[in-house]
């Protein structure tokens, strides 16, 4: 039975690796907000705007349990879901965590590409957007770095990186 988990800040490439992995391994690939806007039947945005992060965070912990049950399977958790309540515990209890690490060049680079799908960073000029990344991840680093293993995903960017890092992550993490 094989569980992973993987964590890291929005456009870190838990679901583009994660998907990837998946496929190359034959697992069931399980997106926690996709999961979670299809148990809801409204997208993680409104889930905030209506019911406010507290709540959010709840339900996100109970849909956290719930797929992390699942066998044979690599989840591609939300940026904050480590960073709350005993999340990152639980995860490294349930299966093999491993922290995405991505710069903050990438994920800034990443992010103005998607811009106008990430509701948190949409309005945000440049320089703010920078910031924002900087601040956020030196604020979630303690919570990431709990997880059993890293790997650095600032390579996702096309079909051969992404192949190449599948490659590396089985053999830095799954070998290990």
């Amino acid at each position: 039975m094989t569980r992973i988990l993987l964590i890291g800040f929005m456009a870190a490439g838990k679901t583009t690796l994660g998907k990837a992995l998946a496929r190359d391994l034959d697992l069931q690939f399980v997106d926690l907000d996709h999961y979670i806007e299809n148990r809801y039947h409204c997208t993680v945005s409104q889930l905030f705007a209506d019911r406010g992060e507290e709540e959010f965070r709840q339900i996100e912990r109970k849909m956290l349990h719930e797929v992390a049950e699942f066998e044979d399977v690599i989840i591609s958790t939300g940026g904050g879901t480590p960073c709350f309540f005993d999340n990152m515990d639980y995860m490294n209890g349930q299966g093999i965590t491993v922290f995405l690490e991505a710069s903050v060049d990438v994920i800034y680079t990443r992010l103005t590409i998607a811009r106008t799908q990430r509701p948190l960073v949409a309005n945000k000029t440049a320089d703010e957007l920078r910031q924002y990344i900087t601040d956020m991840l030196e604020r979630r680093a303690p919570y990431y770095t709990q997880a059993k293993h890293s790997f650095c995903a600032d390579r996702l960017e096309n079909t051969c990186q992404v192949d190449e890092s599948v490659k590396l992550f089985k053999k830095e993490i799954l070998q290990a």
